[in-house]
């Protein structure tokens, strides 16, 4: 149906299924309840590739495109969104920053071991104080008199995977008076004296995802650690989240496949009244407004994946297209999610099946990368040129 998607792809997407549903999905119940990390499997995602499917061979990536990676994000976010959360921050915000803005020291000190799963990396925006307003960060980088490292003081929020990073990609002020344009990227080891990590944060859902603050004082980061152009780092925020929220969209749609494929199941199984509730009318306009939901998202992800491909030949921003994707794809997840439990009725509400799991598991993809809210504003904004 699709002949852009070719053998290759197919290939990357059934090995992504395969290890999912055999190393993956048998852990899945028991790292949501305890919020352990599940830094083996992760290991070994790296080893077959899936940290990096993007990265270049020279750089020890798989060296395929975005459709892969959207490919590969459904199956494991399917089997686990936690795994895919981690999955999709390492691809698309921390290798693609590297790949896309590193020197070649930098691609061959931090962006190898991270493609072959060795180390880990986090991206870190967010501050108490600015969420959504990444501008308005307070935390600094100031040159020293040297010129050799800048000082950098200051805390960040909502770090994904922060707790077991060896490294972090981190936004921050060099240059107040210049407001967003005042901010630059850093590359900082996690390992060096001025670094510290925060709490970690108690979700609600994808909780084997570790999630903590970060703390900086009077941490030293040599200038050649400095990620791009100083005052370029909002830019780069900004272009790095495009390609992140495509990502976040292939997460939300293997969630709601998940939803969609046990409420099938469970519809032709589950009798009441002497019926399989399949039959009933009710049941059945659940189940066709799941699916129509689930094909209009992927519709969309494939068409902000082929715009990435474009992209990154031609440098323009597609900044409507992910932002479409993700939102959709993030509220049919909900949708989805929702009516599955509902299918399910108390075993739908109950722990002894993942539906439950998958719930809320789906909100945070209205949230993160840019809210529901942010993406209609930035859907809007492409299409009336209005700021």
């Amino acid at each position: 149906m699709f002949d852009f998607i070719t053998d290759e792809h197919r290939m990357i997407q059934k090995a992504a299924r395969d290890f999912a549903q055999k190393a993956i999905a048998p852990i899945a119940a028991e790292h949501d309840e305890t919020a352990e990390f599940p830094i083996r499997t992760i290991r070994e995602m790296g080893k077959l590739g899936f940290m990096a499917l993007e990265v270049p061979e020279q750089y020890s990536g798989s060296e395929m495109d975005t459709l892969a990676y959207v490919l590969a994000m459904i199956e494991i976010s399917k089997a686990d969104a936690s795994h895919g959360t981690i999955m999709s921050i390492n691809n698309s915000l921390i290798c693609g920053a590297l790949l896309k803005y590193g020197t070649e020291a930098q691609k061959q000190k931090y962006l190898v071991p991270i493609a072959t799963g060795e180390k880990l990396g986090a991206y870190s925006l967010t501050e108490p104080d600015s969420g959504s307003d990444a501008a308005s960060m307070k935390s600094r980088a100031v040159l020293n008199e040297a010129g050799t490292h800048y000082v950098i003081n200051g805390r960040k929020a909502w770090v994904t995977s922060a707790p077991y990073a060896d490294f972090a990609i981190l936004f921050t002020v060099t240059n107040p008076s210049q407001g967003a344009n005042g901010i630059s990227c850093f590359i900082v080891d996690t390992d060096q004296p001025g670094f510290s990590r925060g709490k970690t944060e108690p979700k609600m859902g994808i909780r084997a995802s570790a999630t903590s603050e970060i703390l900086f004082d009077g941490y030293l980061c040599p200038v050649e650690n400095r990620l791009g152009a100083e005052g370029q780092g909002f830019k780069m925020a900004m272009s790095l989240l495009d390609a992140g929220r495509i990502g976040i969209a292939a997460q939300a749609l293997g969630i709601a496949e998940a939803a969609l494929e046990a409420s099938i199941a469970y519809s032709k199984e589950r009798e009441s009244m002497g019926k399989k509730i399949g039959q009933y009318q009710m049941i059945q306009q659940k189940l066709a407004d799941m699916k129509t939901r689930v094909e209009a998202a992927r519709l969309l992800i494939y068409q902000a994946a082929v715009a990435k491909k474009a992209a990154d030949r031609t440098g323009e921003r597609i900044s409507i297209y992910t932002s479409m994707a993700k939102l959709f794809a993030s509220e049919t997840a909900m949708f989805v999610t929702h009516a599955a439990v509902q299918i399910h009725g108390g075993m739908g509400y109950s722990k002894e099946l993942p539906l439950e799991r998958y719930f809320r598991d789906a909100k945070i993809t209205e949230i993160y990368e840019g809210t529901s809210e942010i993406q209609r504003m930035v859907i809007a904004r492409q299409l009336t040129g209005l700021r």
